[in-house]
């Protein structure tokens, strides 16, 4: 990772802002600011935006409507500044990302990333921040949450194999009681009641310990390939889950998810396979 600007500076930039806010130098919230900072120039305010972390632009953004403005173009030199310190030089060179046209985009995905701490203690994330490995240990069935969950809007993420399969792969979504690890090779995404996911291998669905058909619902059904990257596609409003391949909407694979927080999830059991999520955002489609 690079970076110019410790914590310290944007923690005393982030004060100055809220200094300035009480000392009625800033005012207003949508409407628009009076005094001083009202009157900063769009480069001006970049510049010193592009000091600040994450937490204090969310705040800065909701100041007034000039501020908001600023921070409106997602490939501004905010946005690039703080992905050149907060994104792993790896994540940002390489074709994980290429699916993400804006820097802001970017750090969301990394907001939304496989989590480090919600997952098997027989896997870990890459320092690329977003590729989950499995050691290789036996007879364990070991998988991992997203970091954020959701209880509404429609959500996209991407998610591939970067090594074997094995007997058992599985995508899908879970909620925050599922399982992360289990004895011996199964299907966990889908085990129980608590998660929903997709076998690779075998192209089931699997839900509460039960196969719940063939997906796609085709004949002859291609197998999934190494590398190819699949879009899950989580709609809390309708509470279904689909899935496409290669920007080929393959269907909906499950309706009537309960109105819970769901986790985007993964379990794998093949010795130092690795798996790459990237929250992509809102569908395409709208």
């Amino acid at each position: 990772m690079s970076g110019a600007v410790g914590g310290g500076a944007s923690s005393c930039i982030g004060a100055a802002v809220a200094s300035c806010s009480s000392a009625g130098l800033i005012s207003g919230t949508v409407g628009g600011c009076v005094g001083i900072a009202g009157r900063l120039p769009p480069r001006v305010l970049e510049h010193v935006f592009s000091y600040l972390d994450l937490p204090d632009l969310m705040r800065c953004s909701l100041v007034c409507w000039h501020w908001s403005s600023v921070l409106a173009d997602e490939n501004s030199e905010v946005w690039r500044s703080l992905c050149a310190r907060s994104l792993s030089e790896e994540a940002l060179r390489s074709d994980i990302l290429c699916n993400i046209p804006t820097y802001k985009g970017k750090l969301k995905s990394l907001q939304h990333a496989l989590s480090s701490h919600d997952c098997s203690r027989n896997v870990y994330v890459k320092k690329n921040g977003f590729t989950l490995h499995r050691n290789p240990i036996a007879q364990s069935t070991d998988g991992a949450r997203g970091k954020i969950g959701f209880t509404e809007g429609r959500h996209a993420w991407e998610i591939w194999w970067e090594g074997p399969l094995g007997t058992v792969a599985v995508i899908g979504i879970a909620t925050k009681r599922a399982s992360m690890q289990c004895q011996g090779y199964v299907a966990l995404l889908g085990s129980d009641d608590q998660s929903w996911g997709w076998n690779l291998v075998d192209n089931n669905l699997l839900h509460n310990g039960e196969v719940n058909g063939n997906f796609p619902q085709c004949n002859n059904a291609p197998k999934y390939q190494i590398g190819e990257r699949i879009r899950v596609i989580l709609d809390m409003e309708d509470r279904t889950l689909s899935f496409e391949r290669g920007f080929e909407f393959l269907g909906v694979a499950f309706r009537g998810l309960p109105k819970t927080c769901l986790f985007p999830a993964v379990s794998a059991v093949y010795g130092n396979t690795e798996v790459t999520m990237v929250y992509l955002g809102k569908p395409l489609d709208g």
